[in-house]
């Protein structure tokens, strides 16, 4: 069924083409902006609008930033010695709600998939090892704020999804980081908190087993 109203039909098409949303979940969103203020509805087209004007990739570890280097990487309290390895900057933030991890971070943009087409060179793969190889000017250098020390980074940490492309990729990167750093580790894998042993795949039970800690 189509509207009889060409710009809300244009809504509808528009909604329908982002991620994971169909064709009834478009209407809904199209009606239910219709039913809004006027100045909310602007406000949103306005964020919409200068999203891509204001919002850039880091270039040292390509987050999401509107500021280059991100805050991270230009945070001096960060453990500069630790790199933690990512597909997307939403892993990024979740990581950093933990409050645990205090290093610096490396996003890839994705993961290995050859059926798709994506291989190394789709991915931030060389800034990773360029990071490695190469010094890093500071991000405070001539800002009056007293430069960041350059520290060796002695340790990656892979925290890909656990799936067959994040499986790959993390063996992929691990076989090119291993001559480089003292350390390539990978966040381990469990059984969730709240959940039955009973229910927990062959997959989830081995890594769990095999990454045991002491009690």
């Amino acid at each position: 069924m189509l509207y009889t109203s060409p710009a809300l039909e244009t809504v509808i098409e528009r909604f329908s083409r982002l991620p994971t949303i169909g064709r009834k979940t478009a209407q809904r969103l199209a009606l239910f902006l219709l039913k809004q203020p006027r100045e909310d509805v602007l406000a949103l087209a306005e964020a919409i609008g200068t999203l891509q004007q204001r919002v850039r990739m880091c270039s040292v570890c390509a987050n999401i930033t509107e500021v280059d280097p991100c805050p991270i990487c230009r945070d001096a309290r960060r453990d500069r010695s630790i790199i933690c390895v990512v597909e997307e900057p939403s892993d990024v933030l979740v990581i950093e709600r933990t409050n645990e991890f205090k290093g610096l971070y490396h996003v890839l943009g994705g993961s290995l998939s050859p059926l798709e087409g994506v291989g190394p060179d789709q991915l931030k793969v060389h800034e990773l090892l360029s990071r490695l190889r190469e010094p890093t000017p500071s991000p405070f250098q001539g800002e009056g704020r007293g430069e960041v020390e350059q520290v060796e980074v002695r340790e990656i940490i892979l925290a890909m999804d656990p799936n067959v492309e994040g499986e790959a990729t993390t063996l992929y990167l691990a076989k090119l980081l291993l001559p480089l750093v003292d350390r390539v580790t990978r966040i381990a894998r469990g059984i969730p908190i709240g959940s039955d042993l009973e229910f927990a795949d062959e997959a989830t039970l081995a890594r769990a087993i095999e990454g045991r800690t002491s009690v």
